[in-house]
């Protein structure tokens, strides 16, 4: 598969690879990897609009998703560039009104909480209706439930869900999750990949270990 194609799937335009899309569009704090796609029932195309939401630019805050993610329908990024000051007695944006309003504390000048960057990392599955909020890193290899609101960071290899979304368990032992973080499979060739697809499949981490020792990408 290309991962420079906005459709994979030909004729399909319910998912979209977020690579090239974002490629394509004039969105400069939006990353994606490679073949990490976007897919809901009608046209995905319009992911930055619909999905990555309040992207104004104003807190200079991006949003990095990894390689070989899956965003099912409705994912949706909620980015700081709204947020309100919450340091004083009121939350009322005064400023955004302009005029007055705006002369007795300029916008520039409320003070806004700093957020990190939203960082998403590889092989990560986000459900249905899955929201992230600003400042969110998400670990290699998790699994988001449908419909959850992640306000807080969630550990590589594990699975959340709820409201906020809390960590119910983890996807395989620490010495597992230590050997596929060790190594990192989508940044191999995709060539080996291909070949290794099986075992990503349905095999063990340490069948692939053993995989990847045999093609020479790792010693033991």
């Amino acid at each position: 598969m290309n991962p420079d194609t906005l459709h994979p799937m030909a004729g399909l335009k319910h998912t979209v690879l977020l690579k090239p899309l974002i490629e394509q569009s004039d969105v400069h704090n939006v990353f994606a990897g490679d073949y990490s796609y976007y897919s809901e029932f009608g046209d995905a195309s319009g992911f930055l609009e619909n999905n990555v939401l309040y992207n104004f630019g104003i807190s200079g805050a991006s949003l990095h998703i990894g390689k070989f993610c899956a965003l099912a329908n409705g994912v949706q990024f909620i980015m700081p560039d709204a947020n309100h000051a919450t340091k004083g007695v009121s939350t009322f944006p005064f400023a955004v009104f302009g005029e007055r309003w705006s002369q007795q504390l300029p916008l520039k000048e409320y003070p806004f909480k700093k957020y990190p960057d939203t960082v998403i990392g590889n092989d990560v599955w986000l459900g249905y209706e899955v929201t992230i909020m600003p400042g969110v890193n998400i670990g290699h290899g998790a699994i988001i439930g449908a419909k959850s609101v992640v306000a807080t960071d969630i550990p590589a290899y594990s699975v959340a869900v709820g409201n906020p979304a809390k960590v119910v368990k983890m996807r395989f032992n620490e010495q597992y999750q230590k050997l596929l973080l060790r190594l990192a499979w989508w940044d191999w060739d995709i060539a080996i990949i291909e070949k290794a697809m099986p075992l990503l499949v349905q095999g063990s981490a340490t069948e692939l270990l053993a995989f990847a020792t045999e093609q020479g990408l790792i010693n033991e």
